[in-house]
């Protein structure tokens, strides 16, 4: 082989090489994140056919022992994420429990790193056919896409995958779809600061008392 050929071949598979590790660096990003959910459940099994909330920062930042006090419910949400990773490892943290109701939030990150709206209509899709596949019966709750001043500049895109997937809960009753926006929005059409920590983004407490009284109603009533 000539030296320009070597050194093509080596360059190549060093190429390849990184594309691999990165893959699977991404692929075990949330492996620390599973292993501390499945460590905690041998220690103190949690209550299996109950509520389990899942999805990205907001559902991780929801004290469920505050806000629903009441109710048997168990936080599996895992900050940063996306729903194709909510799909992923729903085997691990979410099926075991065999829920009857599972809430969903995630998306946000989605638009973020600059999927579709169609993309997160597909994705939110496979993760309902993930559920029902193991959980016929069980009821999903999706609180859609917030608006956030972090965000607001992919508010448009956001309103579009919220508006599909809408759409698409329609045609399941199996499926309900929590409206959260009105409700977050001013009379100037935007986000109000006072549901918000002071990156723009997460939640305060004002606005998971905003999310818990309008999600409440639902849970009860299952």
């Amino acid at each position: 082989m000539k030296g320009w050929e070597t050194g093509l071949a080596a360059a190549v598979a060093l190429c390849c090489a990184g594309v691999l590790a990165e893959e699977a660096k991404k692929a075990d990003r949330w492996e620390k994140s599973m292993e501390a959910f499945e460590e905690r459940d041998a220690k103190n099994p949690p209550p299996k056919g109950e509520i389990v909330f899942i999805g990205s920062s907001s559902i991780v930042g929801w004290n469920l022992a505050k806000y629903f006090p009441d109710l048997k419910a168990v936080n599996r949400g895992f900050g940063g994420s996306q729903i194709a990773d909510s799909v992923q490892y729903a085997d691990r943290i979410l099926l075991p429990l065999e829920p009857r109701i599972v809430v969903f939030y995630a998306g946000d990150n989605d638009i973020a790193s600059g999927k579709s709206p169609e993309k997160v209509l597909e994705d939110y899709k496979a993760f309902v056919k993930k559920v029902h596949d193991k959980l016929a019966e069980a009821k999903i709750i999706y609180i859609p896409i917030k608006p956030s001043i972090a965000r607001w500049k992919l508010w448009e895109k956001m309103k579009a995958a919220n508006a599909l997937i809408a759409e698409h809960v329609r045609t399941d009753k199996r499926l309900a779809y929590l409206d959260i926006v009105p409700g977050m929005l001013g009379e100037d059409g935007k986000p109000k600061p006072e549901l918000f920590v002071k990156d723009g983004l997460h939640l305060s407490p004002a606005g998971y008392e905003l999310w818990t009284a309008l999600l409440k109603p639902l849970l009860i009533a299952e």
